[in-house]
């Protein structure tokens, strides 16, 4: 009798455990949707959602096993409605259309302040790259111009003859005329946007650059481990409150930019492209709002799983390329390129 009351009591917390995955599950898939500002926590579960699904999938093989289909449905509902979340971090491409020869090849790179070497090597080896790709349009972020007495831009003319800057680390390089960029300023912050219209054999076309606020997440170690090596004991409390802190000013700082972006895309009358490091995941309120009534390129013509951080143990998706639903893509996809700490995101576009 004491043996069975066990396993009725454990049955019951399994039972409990699956039902609060299955409910915070669904509150991450809309969290997305909250302003970080006004429901931190709940927006905060975008972050966990992988693991959240994983514990979702456990509970299902657990029912099957157990044959208890009622129980089935807790895990199984909470799967179903992250099928759209699922295709923005991984897709079969089995529905890619082909892709034609002619089309604008666009590129979005963090470079990581690409340019500061003396040598250049890394700025030189990134355009080797850019005109092996084919590319059209480059969209950096973390742009310095100079290295030694010399200037990037004047290496990257000879393949990119036109060149838009924006505020502090942002750049636009093309292959087509640029009209006048203009800046979007975020304030105090080293971060900031731009945009720029390109024309494309007489088809005018607004390019987004944007870098939004970082998480906040390794300042916080930095600050923590310039604290430790001085000498000054940090408790592990302290600890977690100044990551979180700092990761939640971030979540609270990149809402208020991608509201402002967000405003400029509506506001323009003519295709767009949005590129750029937005420094958040997919699904996140900054996500959901950049993207507002755009297509999301990697869901649209993407293939298997995308990720755009270099070196990191969690393998995210904070680099993006969107695109007005009157454009078509054709292809997305990244390279595994080493110059810097993310990933260089590609997109074809059909003209």
């Amino acid at each position: 009798m004491g043996k069975q009351a066990v396993f009725k009591y454990i049955s019951f917390m399994i039972l409990v455990i699956s039902t609060l995955l299955a409910v915070f599950t669904l509150f991450g898939l809309f969290g997305g949707y909250v302003d970080p500002a006004t429901g931190t926590a709940m927006a905060m579960l975008v972050y966990v959602l992988p693991y959240l699904l994983i514990g979702n999938v456990i509970m299902v093989i657990y029912w099957l096993v157990r044959r208890r289909w009622i129980w089935l449905c807790i895990p199984v509902v909470p799967l179903l409605c992250s099928i759209p979340y699922l295709g923005t971090i991984y897709q079969t491409g089995l529905f890619n259309s082909s892709s034609t020869s002619s089309g604008l090849k666009i590129a979005t790179y963090n470079v990581e302040a690409f340019g500061r070497e003396i040598t250049g090597f890394k700025a030189e080896d990134i355009l080797t790259e850019m005109r092996k790709q084919g590319v059209d349009i480059m969209c950096i972020q973390e742009y310095y111009e100079t290295r030694g007495n010399k200037l990037n831009s004047e290496s990257y003319k000879t393949y990119f003859p036109y060149m838009a800057l924006g505020r502090s680390d942002m750049a636009v390089y093309s292959r087509y005329p640029l009209g006048e960029p203009q800046i979007i300023d975020f304030g105090n912050t080293n971060n900031s946007g731009m945009w720029v219209d390109v024309n494309v054999n007489g088809r005018k076309i607004r390019i987004f650059n944007v870098h939004l606020e970082t998480t906040g997440f390794n300042r916080a170690l930095h600050n923590i481990a310039k604290q430790a090596a001085s000498g000054t004991h940090v408790e592990d409390n302290a600890i977690v409150r100044a990551i979180y802190g700092n990761y939640t000013r971030g979540m609270a700082i990149r809402a208020r930019q991608a509201d402002q972006v967000a405003r400029e895309i509506e506001n323009t009358e003519i295709p767009v492209i949005v590129c750029g490091d937005f420094n958040d995941v997919p699904y996140s309120y900054v996500y959901n709002t950049m993207l507002g009534d755009l297509v999301d390129g990697f869901k649209e013509c993407g293939e298997g799983f995308m990720y755009t951080m270099r070196g990191r143990k969690f393998k995210v998706r904070i680099d993006y390329i969107f695109h007005s639903e009157e454009l078509e893509g054709e292809a997305y996809y990244r390279e595994d390129l080493n110059y810097s700490d993310h990933y260089p995101v590609f997109m074809k576009i059909a003209l």
